[in-house]
C-alpha cells in the first residue's frame, strides 16, 4: 500500500499546488479587480492601488497564485506567498487574539503552511518547471533540478 501511495505523490503534490494557486490567485483578482465579490470587506470593491499592505498582498496573491498554480517557479514563488501570509497572519490577524480560531486567521495560516510545503516539495507533477527542466536536458544543458516529469 505504501508504496502505491509514494508513486502517486508527485500527483497529489501536482493537484494541491494547483488548487492551492488558483484559490490563492483568485483572492488577488477579487481584490485588484473587484470581481468574485471584490476585496473582503468592500463588497465589491477593490483595494485602491499602492495603499499598504492590501494592494501589494494582492498583486502576490494574483503573481504568486499564477506561478505556484501554473508550476513556473514553484519555490521561490511559494517562498513569498508563505512569508505574505505570515505577515498577514502576524500584523493582521493575532493583534486580536492568539488563536487562529479566535481571530480570523485561519486561511492564513493555511496558505502559509501550504506554500510553506511546497518550497520544500516543488511543483510535483504538472508543473511548467518540469517540463523545462526536462526540455533542458534533452537539449544537453544542465538543468538546476532533473526529476522526471511524472516520478
Amino acid at each position: 500500500m505504501s508504496a502505491r501511495l509514494n508513486s502517486a505523490q508527485p500527483y497529489a503534490i501536482g493537484l494541491f499546488r494547483i488548487v492551492l494557486g488558483l484559490l490563492f490567485a483568485v483572492h488577488g483578482v477579487a481584490s485588484l479587480f473587484g470581481v468574485l465579490g471584490g476585496a473582503a470587506g468592500t463588497d465589491g470593491g477593490t483595494v485602491p492601488a499602492g495603499t499598504w499592505p492590501g494592494w501589494y498582498a494582492a498583486v502576490i496573491q494574483l503573481v504568486a497564485g499564477g506561478l505556484v498554480l501554473l508550476g513556473l517557479g514553484t519555490r521561490g514563488a511559494a517562498l513569498i506567498a508563505s512569508g505574505s501570509m505570515a505577515y498577514a497572519y502576524f500584523d493582521v490577524h493575532q493583534q486580536a487574539a492568539l488563536w487562529p480560531i479566535q481571530n480570523g486567521g485561519e486561511l492564513s495560516a493555511l496558505f502559509c503552511w501550504g506554500f510553506f510545503l511546497l518550497v520544500f516539495t516543488g511543483s510535483g507533477a504538472f508543473g511548467l518547471d518540469r517540463l523545462f527542466a526536462r526540455r533542458a536536458a534533452a537539449d544537453g544543458e544542465p538543468a538546476a533540478e532533473q526529476q522526471p516529469l511524472a516520478a
